[in-house]
């Protein structure tokens, strides 16, 4: 099922008499293409979760149309839209098993769309199977890990057999290893049931692992929509860069003359087509090759053994974090020495105005 949303935006009236008006969401249009898994990613604040919640009819948007395929939807309640919601807390019936918790949202299906007893039953352990909990159907949710949780309620929104699958931070209550694996299997529903699935995240890199499409948010305006892999390697702005990526991105103060590119007083690389100005310089970890040459050169901290990959600790005058991290192979050995020299990967470097943080481009040769 495609998802067009036109123009969405969401205010919310202001509280007490100094407030003003709240744009949670603004002016958002986006095509979700059917059958793919769409991140929605930012931090707290951002309207993810609100774009979220008026695709699903909980929230009924201020100005913008949302169609599922040819049918607009923005008007219809919740239950006509035919989706599947599952929230951060589960939100599971504590006195109802496992079965009863899937079957629930069967039992309320009137008219044309009734079920019988016996097609009831066959979906929920459909549904359980699907999700891997059909050996569980008769504890109670306090008898499940949180992880087993988290699977009954995937398992109650897919038994409706949903055009949209909405999935709200639906990891974050559970530990690293358990979000790691969970996540795996919601991809591997996703892509078993073909269900256009959209995915609220403040997790980048749980975005990045299971999603076609990204979508990333800043205080209620889209920022960029790509592929993974393309929003890491092509940010349009300073806060995508730096909201993307671990290790995050090492960003420094910089400036261009004659093409060249100086971080202090080092020219560091060519970037051509770039006019004479102050830069703000985006370096991604990865981005930095050890040279005993090399036109950079930084303070060193401390190496740590990551077994696969080195990280080097480092700091230099004009870092604006309070170090500088480079990701190194570790078949190269790191000197014992106060300092440590670097050439960088232009494709791995990333020029931002200054003035509203905006994307400088060269050419990479």
């Amino acid at each position: 099922m495609e998802i067009v949303l036109q123009n969405l935006t969401k205010i919310f009236p202001g509280r007490g008499k100094s407030s003003e008006e709240v744009i949670a969401v603004n002016d958002f249009s986006f095509t979700l293409p059917d059958g793919k898994l769409v991140g929605l990613l930012g931090p707290s604040g951002c309207g993810k979760s609100t774009t979220l919640y008026m695709i699903s009819g909980l929230q009924k948007p201020s100005a913008g149309r949302i169609f599922f395929g040819e049918d607009d939807v923005t008007d219809l309640s919740p239950e006509n839209r035919g989706v599947g919601l599952v929230f951060q807390n589960y939100a599971l019936y504590p006195h109802l098993t496992v079965k009863q918790n899937i079957l629930f949202p069967l039992q309320n299906l009137r008219g044309a769309d009734k079920l019988s007893k016996k097609e009831m039953i066959e979906r929920a352990y459909e549904a359980a199977k699907l999700v891997q909990i059909d050996e569980l159907m008769e504890r109670k949710p306090s008898e499940l890990s949180g992880g087993q949780q988290q699977r009954v309620a995937i398992a109650r929104a897919l038994v409706k057999m949903p055009r949209v699958l909405l999935l709200d931070e639906p990891l974050s209550n559970l530990d690293a290893r358990l979000r790691l694996q969970t996540r795996e299997e919601i991809r591997r529903i996703q892509k078993e049931t073909g269900i256009t699935t959209v995915f609220v995240t403040h997790d980048q890199e749980e975005a990045m692992s299971i999603s076609d499409l990204i979508v990333v948010m800043k205080l209620g305006v889209v920022q960029q929509i790509d592929e993974p892999q393309a929003v890491y390697d092509d940010p349009t702005n300073l806060f995508v860069a730096k909201f993307l990526g671990t290790p995050p991105i090492n960003v420094l103060e910089g400036r261009v003359v004659g093409e060249k590119l100086y971080i202090g007083e080092s020219a560091v690389m060519d970037v051509p087509g770039v006019l004479d100005q102050e830069v703000i310089v985006g370096i991604r970890p990865e981005g930095f090759v050890l040279d005993a040459n090399g036109p950079l050169t930084c303070k060193l901290s401390n190496v740590e053994v990551m077994g696969r990959d080195i990280s080097v600790v480092s700091t230099h005058e004009s870092s604006l974090n309070p170090t500088v991290r480079s990701i190194i192979n570790a078949d190269n050995k790191v000197p014992a020495a106060e300092t440590v020299s670097y050439s960088l990967k232009p494709h791995k470097v990333f020029l931002f105005s200054k003035e509203d943080e905006s994307r400088i481009r060269f050419e990479v040769k």
